[in-house]
């Protein structure tokens, strides 16, 4: 990274920042940009599909997860 812009962007008003890194965002999600996943990331989607063949059956209707959290906020 580039230590100077960085250093710039901190000298911005907090407005200007929150602008800023707005702009950032937009500009990485018209891209449908994302960053490759962890290590850690990698290891927990390994062991959820690990859990999930062990256990195909195991598995929860959408409709159902969706009532239990809309009941868990009060909705």
């Amino acid at each position: 990274m580039d230590t100077d812009l960085l250093d710039q962007a901190r000298q911005l008003s907090l407005q200007d920042q929150l602008e800023l890194v707005e702009a950032l965002w937009d500009s990485i999600a018209k891209r449908n940009a994302a960053p490759p996943p962890t290590d850690a990331q990698k290891a927990e989607l390994d062991r959820r599909l690990a859990d999930h063949l062990a256990n195909p059956h195991d598995v929860l209707a959408w409709s159902d997860v969706k009532t239990a959290a809309l009941a868990r906020i009060g909705r």
